[in-house]
């Protein structure tokens, strides 16, 4: 637990000196404090922004920070150190995760907030954005354990991201990517946010966290942290 908690408090550190990443917790909860509070539109939806830019966060920020850390820290031997000096790899993965999840939930604060949900189906809110920021952390770190350096880390998150992040919104507009989204877990956690998930919604992430679980496992055990 000492070594867990010294590595949450180096993150702290390194993340008030990494912009890129800090910026990812702050970008999309600020935008959604202005859009809400500055645009007004006849007909649009009740809190349309919150529930659109609650997905992209939840696609974005924790698969991207994770991924950067890691990569980041394999490419200048920071890793290999910590190792030498006694602190195991899940102590460190234990630590940048819990780390990484604290940061998206202070975001998704915001969001709860702006959303007008009170009572259960705030806590159900919180939920939904929780079990969506956890998978995120997961594909991100399977990303960065696989990659060999950060530029090859990067070159594979962003596209993932995109992806991730942004077929909710365009599913809106279009039923062919409506329907190939619908496998993918970030057009599950949309659905139940906007309340109309389903059954299948559920089914959809358990299936999304088993499979990168497995995925997980599988990279760890062949390439490690180092």
């Amino acid at each position: 637990m000492r070594n867990i908690t010294a590595i949450f408090l180096k993150q702290i550190s390194d993340t008030l000196k990494n912009k890129p990443v800090l910026i990812q917790f702050i970008l999309f909860p600020a935008l959604t404090v202005i859009m809400e509070t500055c645009i007004k539109i006849d007909d649009m939806p009740e809190h349309f922004f919150v529930k659109l830019f609650a997905v992209m966060f939840t696609g974005m920020a924790p698969l991207t920070s994770i991924c950067s850390v890691i990569s980041e820290e394999k490419e200048k031997n920071t890793l290999r150190a910590l190792i030498m000096a006694n602190v195991r790899p899940a102590e460190y993965l234990a630590g940048v995760g819990a780390y990484i999840f604290l940061c998206c939930m202070g975001g998704t604060a915001v969001f709860a907030v702006m959303s007008g949900k009170s009572g259960k189906d705030l806590a159900i809110f919180v939920m939904i954005m929780a079990a969506g920021i956890i998978i995120s952390e997961l594909t991100g770190a399977v990303i960065g354990i696989a990659a060999d350096d950060q530029m090859a880390a990067t070159a594979v998150s962003m596209p993932v991201m995109m992806l991730l992040s942004f077929l909710p919104m365009l599913s809106m507009f279009n039923e062919t990517i409506k329907k190939i989204s619908s496998v993918f877990y970030s057009q599950q956690i949309s659905r139940l946010i906007n309340g109309d998930g389903t059954s299948e919604s559920t089914l959809v992430i358990g299936i999304n966290f088993i499979l990168l679980v497995i995925g997980f496992i599988v990279i760890y055990r062949k390439k490690g942290i180092e």
